[in-house]
């Protein structure tokens, strides 16, 4: 058998827990976990002659009119049964216990509720021993008035509708349910425990069977005639002792991935911090890269390496040889200080020609503002002070024009660095003119989701037909700066960096948002135009690495994935006449 085989390999993946166990309980109601326990046993009871001895059980339970007399199920052929253990029957559900569906009292009688006799509806069902109180509780008048029906302690009970529909449980207590469980009481053949056991490996049978949309549901006539295999006495026990010892296997391995995982995690968060603080960026970059392989084994773990990427490229860190690459040359670099200047100059000159409008002075930056120290030939500035505009899109709505050709974009537009216009909506010629004087969106464009689910997201504004044709809800910020003088994607990987610690603090809503006056405002460590254009190349090649990284790992799950959709396929393959009647 694959799966036992690959059995420790398959629980390394947290992902598969949950799919082990379901596939260990289909295994078990097939008999193929006790094939080696049967060639040792071979002379037990066969599970026929149990069933034979539940048909005069159940007419001496019908005599005493301790169950009512069912309508005869539908017999089985022989044919069916030769796919199963000798010592095993193939049988319905009907045949091993007394069935019955729950019921809900009036509501508009108070005298109903409020008692002292459990009433179990479907969510409180726990795929297990149910050994607890009710939520709510009926009175002996409600039990005795209406069609509820007391179950005792030993009683297997499923749900039957909804987003419960396979829900089980065993009780241990006395209880009624309501309409949406089904309660079994076992004859002699079957063990409560087996039963449950049996009930939960056919969950997936019952959620195929449902039907009712969005309500989907099976019923207790469905139930009773579902064909199971029913192994003898002896065997049920063997079963429920091996289904235990593997899931307990399964929990211990998941336990010890989830442990080996954490560790991973602390690690990583502590080697990034290291990078973060030294003043060696390269020989931890150089002594972190080898531990990649052991380490960067899931991609929550990339995503930490980029955003400490984003954080040591705006400190400098990453261009600390390149500085002195330079200076050992005898080469200058030119102060960021002399930059800004050049940048206001050039603003200036723009606001004189009425091509940019005049922003309120910003507050000076104090030294409580400096987060980090900058390296010598950097400056600390605030984003308004070397971009032309910080704005947003319409706050309001625009008609739709399908296939006028000028877009109105929003923040489901802006994916993966770039816009994306597939989906965008298109509005007439007349508001989006009204709206384009806002943005007057053009290549070179930074533009960034602020508010939302996906605040934060960037996109850079690239050379397209489109471009001069489209426009923005408020979702998006747009970002205009001097290109000769400020590279566009520093200042990306600059928001990137900062983005998730101004979610906590800006505007002060349960909604993620990133308000205009807050990106103005916002302080920026800023170098030369040469040493924005080296920090850009770096973060590039060290990105490409991360992504690198993300393969290898997307390559392993799929691996391990294909190895247990390939322990599925033979597992289902094993019971499909269970599936098809």
């Amino acid at each position: 058998m694959q799966l036992l085989s690959l059995f420790k390999e398959l629980s390394l993946h947290p992902k598969n827990a949950a799919e082990l166990k379901d596939l260990i309980l289909r295994l078990a109601i097939q008999g193929d976990l006790t094939k080696n326990w049967r060639d040792k046993n071979p002379d037990v009871e066969p599970a026929s002659v149990l069933i034979e001895k539940v048909a005069l059980e159940k007419e001496v339970l019908i005599k005493e009119k301790k169950i009512r007399k069912e309508k005869a199920l539908p017999i089985i052929t022989e044919e069916f049964s030769k796919s199963i253990p000798s010592s095993w029957t193939a049988v319905r559900l009907g045949e091993v216990g007394d069935w019955g569906a729950g019921s809900t009292p009036l509501r508009s009688r108070p005298e109903f509720y409020g008692g002292k006799i459990n009433w179990f509806k479907s969510g409180e069902l726990n795929h297990g021993v149910m050994d607890y109180e009710s939520e709510e509780k009926i009175t002996d008048l409600a039990l005795s008035k209406t069609s509820v029906k007391l179950n005792k302690p030993g009683d297997v009970l499923i749900a039957m509708y909804g987003a419960t529909i396979g829900k089980t449980g065993v009780l241990a207590v006395h209880g009624t349910t309501n309409q949406a469980v089904c309660a079994c009481t076992p004859f002699s053949c079957i063990s409560s425990e087996y039963l449950h056991l049996l009930l939960k490996g056919l969950k997936q049978t019952f959620l195929n069977q449902g039907e009712g949309g969005a309500q989907p549901n099976i019923s207790r006539v469905k139930i009773r005639s579902q064909i199971i295999f029913l192994p003898p006495s002896d065997e049920q026990e063997i079963i429920q002792k091996v289904v235990n010892q593997l899931f307990a296997e399964v929990e211990q391995l998941e336990d010890l991935t989830k442990e080996r995982i954490s560790l991973k995690e602390d690690f990583v968060t502590s080697a990034l911090r290291r990078l973060t603080e030294s003043d060696n960026t390269a020989t931890e970059w150089n002594w972190l890269k080898d531990q990649f392989p052991t380490f960067f084994t899931e991609k929550s773990g990339v995503k930490k390496l980029r955003e400490t990427i984003l954080q040591l490229a705006v400190q400098g860190k990453l261009t600390a040889k390149w500085r002195a690459l330079r200076l050992s040359k005898g080469e200058t670099i030119e102060p960021a200080s002399e930059l800004l200047e050049r940048i206001e100059a050039e603003k200036q000159q723009l606001i004189a020609e009425k091509k940019m409008r005049r922003d309120k002075p910003l507050p000076p930056i104090v030294e409580e503002d400096k987060t980090f120290e900058l390296p010598s030939s950097w400056v600390w500035c605030r984003l308004m002070d070397i971009t032309t505009l910080i704005t947003d899109g319409k706050h309001g709505n625009c008609q739709d024009e399908p296939d006028s050709g000028y877009y109105f974009l929003s923040a489901k537009d802006v994916q993966k660095g770039k816009l994306l216009y597939d989906r965008a909506r298109q509005i007439n010629y007349k508001e989006f003119t009204e709206v384009h004087q806002r943005t007057a969106l053009k290549s070179g464009d930074l533009c960034i989701v602020n508010t939302g689910a996906t605040v934060g997201k960037t996109a850079i504004v690239q050379e397209d037909p489109k471009t001069e044709k489209s426009t923005f809800q408020k979702s998006v910020a747009v970002v205009k700066m001097l290109p000769q003088y400020v590279n566009v994607e520093y200042i990306e990987s600059f928001i990137k960096a900062v983005t998730p610690n101004l979610l906590k603090t800006s505007g002060g809503s349960a909604i993620n948002n990133l308000l205009l006056g807050d990106m103005r405002m916002l302080i920026v460590p800023f170098p030369s135009f040469e040493e924005q254009q080296a920090i850009v190349q770096k973060v590039n090649s060290l990105m490409t690495l991360c992504d690198e990284l993300e393969q290898q790992i997307e390559t392993s799950h799929t691996q391990i994935e294909r190895l247990m959709q390939s322990c599925l396929k033979e597992v289902f393959e094993g019971d499909r006449e269970v599936e098809k009647v």
